[in-house]
């Protein structure tokens, strides 16, 4: 710290000395303080039409800059995030949704795709009706899964970043509270009552929505920045009827 002060305080003295010295070799020459003067207190007025350019505009740029390096060190988060959990996600939810393969007909996403069909996608996802069944087997299958990535979604969570994207921490939420929910049942989950199971899909209904909506979001993001990695996420995309790695 001493170090970096006394390297500001050597430059602030330096360019100083350097503006006394100019003003004192135009003296020298042209003996007329009064034009010196006249033109300091101009340049010194206008000091501070500088610094309102600087805050308002300049660092306001400089925000919004490191705003947006911000989100795509962000992006690789959540596309970390739907390697590892967020696709598997979306095909054992689908199980739970009795009329998942109506949504899932406006969610075929397509390497020709462009803007309005993805904002087409995004409003069918939040208007989407959900109808849950909860079948027993499978949420006993899911809680298991979201046990073995407990760890994983905690570490996104530690992540303090995240606090720049409400909308995928709102996702993480409901996915860690679902997990928690099942948890916390044990191993009793298919001795549950109707009002318990009513419950959870609630919880249910809540994170495969949001995840659906973040799914959108992701891949719109891959579409305008990296193609390469859109084609994948496109043929792998678990809301088709056939999703596979393989061109065809």
């Amino acid at each position: 710290m001493k170090k970096y002060f006394n390297w500001r305080t050597n430059i602030a003295l330096l360019l100083v000395g350097a503006s006394v010295a100019a003003y004192g070799i135009h003296y020298f020459i042209f003996r007329d303080l009064h034009h010196i003067f006249l033109y300091m207190i101009g340049d010194i007025a206008f000091l501070f039409l500088d610094v309102l350019l600087v805050i308002l505009f300049i660092e306001r740029i400089l925000t919004q800059r490191e705003k947006q390096a911000m989100l795509k060190k962000l992006n690789m988060v959540i596309g970390t995030f739907f390697s590892e959990v967020g696709l598997e996600l979306l095909g054992r939810f689908s199980a739970f949704v009795e009329n998942a393969s109506n949504l899932e007909k406006s969610l075929e996403i397509s390497p020709r795709w462009g803007k309005n069909d993805f904002q087409k996608a995004k409003e069918e996802s939040r208007k989407f009706s959900y109808r849950i069944k909860i079948d027993k087997k499978s949420l006993q299958k899911l809680s298991q899964f979201l046990l073995s990535k407990r760890s994983f979604l905690l570490r996104l969570l530690e992540n303090p970043n995240l606090l720049e994207h409400e909308r995928f921490t709102d996702l993480l939420w409901a996915v860690f509270h679902l997990a928690d929910e099942l948890s916390f049942r044990g191993e009793n989950l298919e001795e549950l009552p109707e009002s318990d199971l009513q419950h959870l899909a609630g919880d249910l209904k809540r994170a495969y929505s949001q995840i659906i909506s973040e799914w959108i979001a992701y891949t719109e993001h891959l579409k305008e920045s990296y193609p390469f990695l859109f084609s994948l996420a496109a043929r792998i995309n678990p809301l088709s009827p056939h999703p596979s790695a393989i061109v065809t």
